[in-house]
């Protein structure tokens, strides 16, 4: 078991009014959750929600993509994720962050694309960066499951789906400068260690989480079967298999969190981001409380170079 004294799940996104946190502190051997709330300056999230206690260790899932494709890794000649993070924004790595908006802009160096719509095709990434398929540009983790399909590729950043423009903000903001410094507070599971490992050794852990994966680890069906997320009612019968679930296992609810569950985060069509941040906390505690396994085995290429979400089985 591991025993954070604050779990975070963020729900993610390039609007900034979809950013949600929802929290969970430990206090007497129990966990406490309140939220969700804005997450707010995305630069200044760790300094403003950290513990007071400058010996307590934070357990911060994002619902984002932290890590890469291997055919990207394999051509751009990327051996290990963490190392090759901390220099992105300098040096043959200037321009990483800055979406292309031609086709010949697109290179292994800057492989986000496209920065706006009009004739803009996959096939032009696909040239780019000398990738055979879009399927080639999905990690493990990324592909469709049994329980789930497959989430959006990384560098592709046209659609409602698009995940990209999200991972700049968060990698570039946030991510970067929380690993950079020569003793940096945080580390990034699993590229950095096990979650053992790295609560012994750093005040934060920062961590990928899918709210959808989550979900099937409380035995809720994905969205999409038989539910929708963008449905209040559907949200409030979900809710109320969460509240159930923290009553049984020994989660305290605040009275605001509880109610918001069971009314499904209300009418507003922008209920679904509070609601992720929420369940995606729900399968982190999971995990925190020893009742799932943070992962599976991980092979050398899923610890070092594509990642994992926090809590998915290594067969999934």
């Amino acid at each position: 078991m591991h025993h954070y004294q604050l779990i975070t799940h963020a729900d993610w996104g390039s609007n900034p009014k979809k950013r949600w946190v929802a929290s969970a502190m430990l206090a007497e051997g129990r966990y406490h959750l309140t939220g969700p709330v804005q997450l707010g300056e995305v630069s200044t999230f760790l300094t403003r929600f950290r513990p007071a206690d400058p010996a307590a260790r934070w357990l911060a899932g994002f619902d984002l993509q932290i890590g890469i494709p291997e055919a990207y890794a394999a051509a751009a000649g990327i051996t290990e994720f963490t190392p090759w993070l901390r220099g992105l924004g300098r040096g043959d790595w200037a321009h990483f962050f800055d979406v292309a908006t031609s086709a010949s802009e697109i290179s292994l160096h800057r492989p986000f694309y496209p920065n706006n719509p009009g004739g803009r095709r996959q096939a032009h990434l696909l040239h780019g960066l000398g990738i055979n398929t879009m399927s080639d540009l999905l990690r493990r983790c990324d592909r469709p499951s049994e329980t789930r399909g497959a989430a959006s590729t990384l560098f592709w950043t046209l659609g409602a789906k698009q995940v990209g423009k999200g991972a700049i903000i968060a990698w570039r903001d946030l991510i970067v400068p929380a690993l950079s410094g020569d003793a940096p507070e945080a580390a990034l599971w699993p590229f950095d260690g096990n979650l053992a490992e790295l609560r012994a050794s750093h005040a934060i852990t920062l961590c990928e989480t899918y709210p959808a994966e989550a979900g099937t680890h409380l035995g809720i069906a994905p969205p999409g079967r038989g539910w929708s997320k963008r449905k209040q009612s559907d949200r409030a019968v979900v809710g109320a298999t969460l509240v159930r679930h923290a009553d049984e296992h020994g989660l305290l609810l605040d009275d605001a969190l509880r109610a918001r569950l069971l009314d499904g985060f209300g009418p507003e069509a922008d209920g679904e981001d509070p609601f992720d941040a929420t369940i995606g906390l729900f399968g982190m505690l999971e995990v925190a409380t020893g009742r799932r396994a943070e992962s599976g085995p991980l092979d050398p290429c899923l610890r070092d170079i594509e990642g994992w979400m926090l809590g998915m089985g290594a067969s999934f």
